[in-house]
């Protein structure tokens, strides 16, 4: 394409934009609610996400040993276990460390009438931490059959409550981006087409003389793309200074919840939002605007 015909599909792009100054208006504000909702969303989503997976990251399997089993076979265990997808973080606690725990955690003063006596003899075991909680119950499986462990504790209630959580939240959240995604493509494509009622002669004249179809076509791209950028742009504005605002003040009201509130910066989910955003705008705007002529656009 030759600079002077971009430059004039790019011009009709723009005064289309301007004499339907409120359809476009309104689409900008349509685009930019949309995109702001999804920001919204996706920030609550992706910190939620963390919040699970921190959560997740303290759920734990608990495979207790043989009594007879020796110490070599505990370490071959250890390197099994470890070598697990499912498998995070594979820690060994002694019976003498787990009385030690018990101690100090319910005992306190009274810890000192045992003795020497450990009733947690055979209590030695591996702390294994999951990378993901919808895999307990296949790492369970694996435990069980492993020859030297003899029992296999786990949190079922708190893996399903998170997965489920999780889940949820997903779920929902495709739901209404889905939802606000239809509704764009709506407005744009009744702007689009308010645009080429108006200039029905215009064109026809240009396909009169020679014109071709992507000449025509062009500028209502042009437009819908301009509108779907303006209409990403603006909201991530200001969901940048809503979400520091919102993060600051949760952490100073709700201070004693700062170690299971660990929000993410607002950088790390901009390194994601802005480009996600910026595409849905255009992709919004072009989508529209190409559905339109192609239904409407018969000159």
């Amino acid at each position: 394409m030759r600079i002077s015909t971009l430059g004039y599909t790019f011009k009709q792009g723009l005064k289309s934009i301007f004499r339907n100054k409120v359809f476009s208006l309104a689409t900008i504000a349509t685009i930019s609610a949309c995109i702001f909702l999804f920001g919204i969303f996706y920030s609550v989503m992706v910190n939620f996400q963390n919040i699970v997976h921190q959560a997740e990251s303290g759920v734990a399997v608990t495979a207790f040993f043989d009594n007879d089993i020796t110490d070599q076979r505990i370490q071959e265990i250890g390197q099994e276990i470890s070598t697990r997808a499912e498998v995070s973080k594979v820690v060994y606690v002694s019976a003498e460390q787990a009385w030690n725990d018990f101690k100090d955690d319910y005992l306190g003063e009274y810890a000192d009438s045992f003795g020497d006596d450990n009733p947690l003899a055979d209590s030695a075991n591996y702390e294994i931490y999951l990378s993901d909680v919808a895999m307990q119950d296949q790492l369970v499986d694996f435990l069980t059959s492993v020859q030297g462990i003899r029992e296999v504790h786990k949190s079922a209630n708190a893996a399903n409550t998170l997965a489920t959580a999780n889940n949820l939240v997903s779920y929902v959240s495709l739901a209404i981006i889905f939802i606000l995604f239809a509704v764009s493509i709506f407005l744009i494509s009744n702007t689009v087409a308010i645009g080429i009622s108006v200039r029905r002669e215009e064109i026809a004249i240009m396909k009169l003389i020679g014109a071709t179809d992507f000449v025509v076509r062009s500028p209502f791209l042009i437009e819908g793309i301009i509108l779907g950028l303006i209409g990403a742009a603006l909201p991530l504005v200001a969901i940048y200074f809503i979400y520091n605002k919102a993060i600051g003040y949760v952490m100073q009201e709700f201070a004693v919840l700062d170690s299971i509130l660990a929000f993410l910066p607002v950088e790390q989910i901009f390194n994601t939002l802005v480009p996600i955003a910026l595409i849905l705008g255009v992709g919004i705007g072009f989508l529209g605007s190409a559905m339109t002529v192609r239904r409407h656009l018969r000159v």
